[in-house]
């Protein structure tokens, strides 16, 4: 932290300087940053009260509604304030501390993704072993790895980028201290670390993504061979929600950081961040509860609960 008397504070350009724009946005953001948490949390005390959830394809879930709700609570709340206050100084520390948090669970629900995939392909192609095969052990593993890969990446990055100097400037072009925004700042040379940036971010995407694309080919491969039309319609169904999160998450993910630099827009770049820091995590739980007739079971008991200790409570 070679820099800390050169830089002590930097400060965030935000998403627009149109002071109309401010409220609205942030009431906007607010919204979406509340429905997030309720969404997320609800789904982990749901998964939490009902025992017909506790399966490893609900533990993956709830991992990743936790995952979900910090990750965005290291931009959003950060941003809304920027809004309502027009504050956008974030001290130095505190800039490493939200890349820290921030590159750290976006990897993580890179991995786990590609661990609920891996769930998904043992319970479609070999149903009767499924019990044998993902046992707890397994399922604490495969929830382990992508914790401790997710750190340990985000340790790189962070001692990467801010071991530069920030000799430039100190606005990041941002709405958060993401990596590239604060490699355009620096005045040290920058190629090692737009390649271990470039290195880590392919290898998250393409390896993790490679696992997940494996693990449908050989669950359609299984669905193609059932008889049962039935069989198929419900083999289905219970990917579709998991492949849907795949698809937006990764989507934006490889525009976001498998392009060259040269030809980085920020405008572009800071709407596809909005998505993927605040919209994506937003989405999850919706994606899941909407298609699942389990946690539209569960979320039914619960109410019906609640509902009965009014009653008589009243």
């Amino acid at each position: 932290m070679e820099n800390i008397s050169e830089v002590t504070e930097f400060i965030l350009a935000g998403l627009t300087d149109a002071l109309e724009m401010q409220i609205p946005l942030s009431i906007v953001f607010s919204l979406i940053y509340l429905a997030t948490l309720a969404g997320n949390l609800g789904m982990i005390v749901l998964i939490l009260l009902d025992s017909r959830l506790h399966t490893p394809m609900y533990f993956f879930l709830s991992n990743l509604s936790l995952v979900d709700c910090v990750y965005a609570s290291a931009v959003t709340p950060k941003v809304i304030v920027g809004f309502v206050t027009g504050d956008k100084i974030i001290s130095y520390n505190a800039c490493a501390a939200q890349m820290f948090f921030f590159a750290a669970f976006a990897t993580i629900e890179s991995f786990l993704l590609a661990s609920m995939a891996f769930d998904r392909c043992v319970a479609v192609c070999k149903p009767l072993r499924y019990s044998t095969t993902m046992t707890s052990p397994v399922c604490a593993l495969l929830v382990a790895g992508p914790y401790i890969c997710g750190l340990l990446q985000s340790c790189i990055h962070v001692a990467f980028t801010f071991h530069l100097s920030f000799c430039h400037s100190n606005v990041v072009n941002h709405f958060f201290c993401d990596i590239p925004p604060l490699l355009a700042l620096s005045c040290s040379d920058i190629n090692i670390n737009e390649i271990v940036l470039f290195t880590l971010a392919s290898f998250n995407v393409f390896f993790t993504l490679l696992l997940i694309l494996d693990s449908y080919l050989f669950i359609f491969i299984e669905i193609l061979r059932m008889h049962s039309t039935e069989g198929q319609k419900k083999a289905f169904s219970t990917c579709v929600s998991h492949m849907t999160t795949v698809s937006i998450f990764y989507g934006t993910i490889i525009f976001m950081y498998l392009q060259p630099s040269s030809s980085h827009s920020m405008d572009t770049d800071k709407v596809a961040s909005v998505f993927y820091t605040m919209v994506i995590p937003m989405l999850n739980p919706l994606v899941y509860s909407l298609r699942n007739k389990e946690v539209k079971s569960a979320f039914g008991k619960v109410v019906g609960k609640a509902k009965t200790l009014l009653g008589l409570a009243y």
